[in-house]
C-alpha cells in the first residue's frame, strides 16, 4: 500500500447479508471496497447507496479472480456454495465451489501479494460435538459441506505457513441482522412469516438451541480480524458467536415480545436430523482480539424487525418477500 493511500479491501460475496454490512463498515473507516460476486442470493441491491466497486462473476472463473484481486491489499472470502442440503445432492459441486474455489482465490491473493485472508468458515466443519463448539475441538463433519469447510480451514493455515499470507478463520454461529431477506435461516424465517400475519412456525417442542449472533458483532470481529498483530492471529481459527446459547422457542417468544404486533407459534412434528444443541465458547477471540458480543438478542431483532419492515414494503425486494419458516440452524 502506497503511503497516503486508502487500503483496498476485496469482499467476496460482498453483495449478501453479512458482505452487505461489512462493505458499509469498510467505508465508514475510509478504506476502499472491492466486492466480486455473482448476485444469485439477493442481486445487487444491497450494495445500494455504497461506494464499492463491483465485479460481477462467479470466482471459478480465473479471469474473474485475477481482476478481483489486482491491487487488494486484505481480503474477506465470504462467498460460499452455503446449503447443507445442496452439498448432500451434489457433493463434488460442493467441493468444487467451496474448496477448488477458495483454494485458487488464496492462490491468486498470494500472487498478488495481499498482506491478509479472512475466512468465512462454520461449525459444520467441527460436526458432531458436544457443546459449545471450541477452535480446539476434534472435527467430524457430517456433511459435504462441513468437509468442504474444514478442508478450506486446512489450506488457510498451509498458506500461511508455506507462503507466509497471514490467514484467519472464522467459525460463524447463527447470523441474524438487516440485509438477510433473501435468507431462509430461522431468524429470517420466522421474521417474514410474524410480518405476514403467519404462525411462526416451529419444528418439535422448540429445545433446540442456538448461538444467535447479530451482523453488527460478527462485523466487528471482522474488523479485528483484519487489524490485530499478525502473530495473534495468523493461521488460527476463531469461534464467532456470543457464547449465549437460546433455545428456538425463546427466539419466537423475543420476536413476538419485541415485534410491536400480535403474533402466534405453532409447533409441527421434530423433523429428523435437527441437531438439538449448538453454541460457540468464544474465550479465544475475546482473549486474542478483545470481541465482545454486545448486541443483545432483544436489541438485535427490534433493529432487525424495523429493517425487515422497510424492506418488506420496498418494491425492489418483491421477490425476496416468500416466507420459508424453519427451526434449523443458518
Amino acid at each position: 500500500m502506497r503511503a497516503g493511500d486508502a487500503r483496498l479491501v476485496l469482499i467476496t460475496g460482498g453483495a449478501g447479508f453479512v458482505g452487505a454490512s461489512l462493505v458499509r463498515a469498510l467505508e465508514a473507516r475510509g478504506e476502499r471496497v472491492r466486492v466480486v460476486d455473482w448476485g444469485s442470493s439477493a442481486g445487487f441491491r444491497y450494495l445500494d447507496g455504497t461506494a464499492a466497486e463491483l465485479i460481477e462473476g462467479d470466482l471459478l472463473d480465473p479471469s474473474v479472480v485475477s481482476r478481483a484481486v489486482q491491487g487488494v491489499d486484505a481480503v474477506f472470502h465470504l462467498a460460499a456454495r452455503t446449503s447443507v442440503p445442496a452439498s448432500m445432492k451434489a457433493p463434488l459441486e460442493d467441493l468444487e465451489q467451496n474448496v477448488l474455489g477458495t483454494v485458487r482465490l488464496l492462490d491468486a491473493v498470494r500472487g498478488a501479494g495481499a498482506s491478509r485472508f479472512v475466512f468465512a468458515s462454520s461449525n459444520a466443519a467441527v460436526g458432531l460435538m458436544e457443546p459449545p463448539a471450541r477452535e480446539d475441538a476434534f472435527p467430524r463433519p457430517v456433511a459435504p459441506y462441513g468437509a468442504a469447510k474444514l478442508a478450506a480451514e486446512g489450506y488457510l493455515h498451509a498458506y500461511w505457513q508455506s507462503y507466509g499470507l497471514v490467514t484467519v478463520g472464522l467459525r460463524f454461529s447463527n447470523a441474524y441482522g438487516p440485509y438477510a431477506l433473501h435468507k431462509i435461516s430461522v431468524v429470517a424465517a420466522f421474521l417474514k412469516a410474524y410480518l405476514a400475519g403467519k404462525p411462526i412456525t416451529i419444528y418439535g417442542d422448540g429445545s433446540q438451541t442456538r448461538d444467535f449472533v447479530h451482523v453488527d458483532d460478527l462485523v466487528d470481529l471482522l474488523l479485528r480480524a483484519l487489524d490485530a498483530p499478525a502473530e495473534q492471529v495468523a493461521g488460527e481459527l476463531f469461534q464467532a458467536g456470543t457464547g449465549r446459547e437460546t433455545t428456538v422457542l425463546e427466539l419466537a417468544e423475543t420476536l413476538l415480545r419485541v415485534g410491536g404486533r400480535e403474533g402466534r407459534i405453532e409447533h409441527l412434528p421434530p423433523r429428523h436430523g435437527d441437531v438439538a444443541r449448538n453454541f460457540s465458547d468464544v474465550g479465544k477471540a475475546r482473549e486474542r482480539l478483545g470481541y465482545e458480543p454486545r448486541v443483545e438478542l432483544d436489541e438485535g431483532l427490534r433493529r432487525t424487525v424495523e429493517w425487515f419492515d422497510g424492506a418488506l414494503a420496498d418494491p425492489r425486494f418483491a421477490d425476496l418477500r416468500e416466507a420459508r419458516v424453519t427451526s434449523g440452524s443458518d
